[in-house]
């Protein structure tokens, strides 16, 4: 009789003493996860002037400017296909931090695919306004958490074995100067080989477009995006990478011109 009274006792016991295990676990996980964030977690305001999203918009202004302020009345094209330019090189830059940085990535998008299950979309607009101090905004953790937050709907980004990893990180490497290089082009016309640039141009913008096409048939063809909505997909994967495929086609455009006028006159009109 009083094994049978002590039974459920310790069967209580044992639970509290189960549940308290866990408490234990989970406390030191997240004390596991604060340290190996560092600074990160230091509390930030809710909203901050300058955060990822400016951040982005005054890298796009300061290099832009120098060139647009000598356009002049030229056609609008000219001036898209600057700030093309311009918005490529920010992102090469971003390229070369994911190849670099993957081990980062693939951790801090573990991270977030807990934290934010069922909420991409939330990461993304927590990324886009995540407070930044001037010293944040030069540290490639930063920008390496663009990546992070991306593979939350496309997890190749955290792989280094993928093709969307090393097309991307291929065109960090290698399209920076041709993006300079053309916007010198359109700038100043007269002063630039028409054949070089042609060249040069001609074949960054068809890796970029063909790059972006394969990557976007990649992503439905493996229905990555099976397990979001079709307007988060639209703006986050379809829009961000149509880019690539929109701009780059005036830019094939352009250095056709070029190659076969024997001059740089195209970016006069």
């Amino acid at each position: 009789m009083e094994r049978t009274q002590s039974s459920p006792r310790m069967e209580e016991a044992k639970a509290r003493e189960k549940a308290l295990r866990k408490r234990l676990a989970t406390r030191e996980k997240e004390e596991s996860q604060r340290q190996r964030e560092g600074d990160e977690n230091v509390r930030r305001p809710p909203f901050s002037i300058l955060n990822v999203g400016t951040t982005i918009a005054l890298f796009l202004a300061v290099l832009s400017c120098p060139f647009a302020s000598n356009l002049g009345r030229r056609s609008p094209l000219n001036l898209a296909l600057l700030l093309f330019n311009t918005l490529n090189v920010f992102i090469a830059a971003c390229e070369v931090i994911l190849g670099f940085n993957i081990a980062y990535i693939r951790a801090d998008y573990r991270r977030l695919k807990e934290r934010y299950a069922g909420r991409e979309w939330d990461a993304c607009v927590a990324y886009l306004t995540m407070p930044l101090t001037p010293r944040e905004v030069f540290r490639a953790k930063t920008w390496a958490r663009m990546w992070s937050t991306y593979a939350l709907y496309d997890p190749s980004y955290q792989n280094q074995e993928s093709f969307g990893f090393f097309i991307d990180f291929g065109n960090g490497l290698s399209t920076i100067p041709p993006s300079l290089l053309m916007n010198l082009a359109i700038c100043f016309p007269d002063k630039v080989s028409s054949l070089w640039c042609g060249c040069i141009g001609l074949a960054m913008y068809w890796q970029v477009m063909y790059g972006a096409i394969i990557y976007i048939l990649s992503f439905v063809f493996n229905q990555r995006g099976r397990s979001f909505g079709t307007l988060e997909i639209c703006l986050f994967v379809g829009v961000s990478n149509c880019i690539w495929i929109v701009f780059p086609i005036f830019g094939v455009y352009s250095c056709f011109c070029m190659l076969r006028d024997g001059n740089a006159d195209v970016f006069k009109s």
